[in-house]
């Protein structure tokens, strides 16, 4: 078998490996660098596909992490649409498309892979599981002469995407089993506002409810819910979350749990393997160990874990931080945003502008900032602190 060497390889052509390339190029100005994606585009920033590229604010080749002359400049070989199909820690060797990449640092930045319907019809061919560039080119040509759109979900992906698709002027469904939007960090009350302004923006917001059948027709499709509901939809656009894409490190002995487990320096449990962004379960130093998966999060880990393998050996200390727009709603966060947590809302303007503060045991874990902006450092020095507050005494304390 053909067999190349490299002095880094980045496996995960996102934005986390992208960022890799600047990490590495920090510390080290001519180790050779091998960046292998099984996507055919160059890493990429995600938020536009479901933000501004439909509003127009973007153009699809305005959202690349670097132009391909950077990866020129820092003498990066780039192998797009090629997956790798098996990892060798022993031997220092990943393995794509008949070949064996020898390397001396290796980082895994794999990210996740859509979670699908379990349901007859989740499999159509046309049933978008929106996550890539390649995601967004099908539903952009679709929605070109579409009139309907059916989305289930109710998170992240799926409240930006009904957001988006409506602005377009397609007449949208919306299908989640939770009683409000986002319901995973929107405080009850806030959440239930922003799902009746998507009902008066025109939204059918179909909550505590899920698809049971999806059926091709002539024309699209017909979603059928639990309740009895039958929906007709040009296109069919599902954000029901990710999977981290672990197969690469559990088949490789590396250790795994929700993602792949990595220390302060974004280490794996082989010391010469790195993993970054969504598929990194990490120690945060304030808020305990976690996996995030958010733009900012795969900036700075993709930049750092280049860093330390590269030999800059600095403990990872970010805070990072996550934003969505949702019509005229826009909110930046940072910390640990959980509606399970006992909140506090200091609005300005009820459930429109305001911050809220998501607290345990008495001390700040988590800043939602709604329409309120530039305060992400004031509230990551907030949470920073971990001083027992009285609710009261958060009123005012970011404006």
């Amino acid at each position: 078998m053909p067999e190349q060497s490299y002095s880094y390889i980045i496996v995960g052509g996102g934005l986390a490996g992208g960022m890799a390339v600047e990490g590495i190029r920090q510390h080290d100005t001519s180790g050779s660098i091998l960046l292998m994606s099984a996507e055919h585009s160059l890493p990429y920033d995600r938020p536009p596909l479901s933000k501004q590229l439909w509003t127009g604010a973007k153009k699809l080749d305005q959202i690349s992490v670097h132009p391909e002359s950077f990866y020129t400049e820092n003498a990066v070989e780039l192998k797009l649409g090629l997956s790798v199909t098996e990892l060798d820690k022993s031997g220092h060797i990943v393995r794509a498309g008949g070949t064996d990449f020898r390397y001396k640092k290796l980082l895994l930045a794999t990210g996740g892979t859509p979670r699908r319907l379990n349901i007859p019809g989740g499999d159509l061919n046309g049933i978008n599981y929106y996550r890539t560039i390649n995601n967004y080119q099908e539903a952009r040509a679709s929605a070109e002469h579409a009139k309907s759109a059916v989305v289930i979900g109710g998170g992240f992906i799926g409240s930006e995407m009904a957001a988006a698709l409506s602005i377009n002027k397609l007449t949208v469904t919306m299908i989640f089993p939770e009683d409000r939007l986002v319901s995973r960090i929107f405080p009850a009350e806030l959440g239930s506002a922003l799902t009746d302004y998507y009902r008066e923006k025109g939204i059918v917001v179909l909550a505590q409810d899920v698809p049971v059948s999806i059926e091709k027709t002539s024309n699209g499709y017909v979603v059928t819910t639990r309740a009895g509901e039958q929906i007709d939809a040009d296109i069919v656009i599902v954000g029901i979350g990710i999977t981290p894409n672990t197969t690469l490190a559990q088949q490789a002995g590396l250790q795994t749990g929700d993602g792949v487990v990595v220390d302060e320096f974004l280490r794996t449990s082989d010391r010469d393997i790195y993993a970054a962004g969504d598929l990194a379960f990490f120690p945060e130093q304030v808020l305990g160990s976690r996996r995030i998966e958010h733009w900012d999060n795969a900036v700075s880990q993709g930049r750092h874990a280049g860093r330390n393998m590269a030999g800059a050996n600095e403990p990872f200390k970010e805070l990072p931080f996550f934003f969505s727009d949702l019509f005229d709603f826009g909110y930046e966060a940072v910390g640990e945003i959980d509606s399970r947590l006992e909140t506090f809302a200091d609005w300005q303007e009820p459930n429109k502008t305001g911050v809220i503060y998501y607290l345990g045991k008495g001390r700040v874990r988590g800043v939602m900032m709604c329409n309120v902006w530039e305060k992400v450092d004031a509230a990551r020095e907030l949470i920073r602190k971990q001083e027992v507050v009285k609710v009261e005494d958060l009123r005012g304390a970011i404006r």
